[in-house]
């Protein structure tokens, strides 16, 4: 079978840099160009078959579009998207195949699947709080992986998340509210991503921790799951879909 044609979009990037360096390493596909801000990618989307977008929030919806216009396959790797972008990506998904995760690390995905579990088996008797830690560049807050987490919880315990979400506490707060979700962000060094849920009750925590040391994790997923979309049908699918988790 021919190689999968991939355009890695944000090349310059940290995370850009280890797509490029992980595909050199992988078999079954091949970098045909490697794009970033100012380079203009609609003259280059007939020679691929899946893009890789790893650029910034505000860019990906003008992106989905071109390659919904070209019938082209779309990873989504950036996140922090306001409603309106998440709207405008959302109306390619009659067109094209696209995996939109916060994440692309198998053990998060693990973890976001442990999570949901243990929220479940644990019940309401126990607060829900997310700490999540990355390097100082980071540029939106929380992460897209808590934000994730966070999601899950709210959904097991059938919460509107804005209106249980608790950034951080400071000043006379009162007790905690068993409704409460805690999210606390900690930024600082060149940390790749640390992120532990905690699930308190009297007596007892568990707590369900994944930490990263390298990008080359998010890129392996990212790389496994173009190979996987390009034979889906259109639509959009998470990484719980590429590892046959759901």
């Amino acid at each position: 079978m021919p190689d999968t044609k991939v355009i890695i979009n944000g090349s310059k990037g940290r995370m850009g840099q280890a797509l490029i360096d992980c595909a050199a390493r992988m078999t079954g596909l091949k970098v045909v160009a490697e794009v970033d801000q100012n380079d203009d990618i609609r003259p280059l989307l007939p020679d691929c078959d899946v893009v890789i977008d790893f650029s910034y929030h505000a860019a990906t919806a003008a992106l989905a579009a071109y390659c919904a216009k070209h019938g082209k396959a779309l990873v989504i790797g950036t996140t922090g998207h306001t409603e309106a972008e998440k709207a405008q990506i959302t109306t390619c998904k009659t067109q094209i195949p696209m995996v939109w995760a916060s994440n692309y690390s198998t053990g998060v995905n693990t973890l976001f699947w442990l999570t949901r579990k243990a929220a479940e088996i644990l019940g309401p008797n126990f607060d829900l709080e997310v700490v999540e830690m990355h390097h100082r560049h980071k540029k939106d807050s929380p992460s897209g992986t808590a934000t994730t987490l966070l999601e899950i919880l709210a959904d097991v315990r059938k919460l509107q998340l804005k209106q249980a979400l608790r950034h951080g506490r400071e000043g006379i707060v009162g007790p905690r509210a068993s409704s409460e979700i805690g999210i606390h962000a900690v930024r600082g060094g060149d940390v790749v991503g640390d992120h532990t849920v905690i699930f308190a009750a009297d007596g007892e925590r568990v707590e369900l921790t994944h930490k990263a040391s390298s990008r080359d994790t998010f890129a392996n997923g990212a790389l496994r799951a173009a190979l996987w979309v390009v034979k889906q049908k259109p639509g959009i699918y998470d990484m719980q879909d590429v590892l046959g988790l759901k």
